[in-house]
């Protein structure tokens, strides 16, 4: 039994709408994961949301002010935190430069629902 090696994603395939951010759904290839590598301005990033499954952050570029279930954190390059399946939370670049966070989502696909906005979002896969 032979197993099927991935192709690579390219980065432009990544890329949602025109701006920085970029997007990978697990499901599309084969993967356990999904992501979102954020690119923000000062003050930029996403409101208060929540998934039924844990997000963790990976400070690449710049520092963010993190809310989890009401607890603010700063973090810093380098930096990784963690919200909890089901807790809500959100982030916004709280520094000077630019900020750069790979947002990963411990499921194949992206399932989420602003606090402002209820009602569970299923990002679909391109294929659907």
């Amino acid at each position: 039994m032979s197993i099927a090696i991935p192709d690579i994603v390219p980065a432009a395939d990544t890329r949602v709408g025109t701006g920085r951010l970029r997007r990978f759904i697990g499901a599309e290839h084969g993967a356990a994961v999904s992501y979102f590598l954020v690119d923000n301005e000062p003050g930029q990033g996403p409101d208060i949301h929540r998934h039924p499954y844990p997000e963790t952050w990976v400070l690449l570029e710049g520092e963010a002010r993190i809310t989890v279930d009401g607890e603010t954190l700063h973090a810093v390059a380098g930096d990784t935190a963690t919200a909890p399946a089901g807790a809500w939370h959100g982030f916004k670049n709280s520094g000077a430069g630019r900020l750069r966070v790979l947002c990963i989502h411990a499921s194949d696909r992206i399932i989420q629902e602003w606090q402002d906005a209820p009602g569970v979002l299923d990002i679909p896969t391109t294929g659907s």
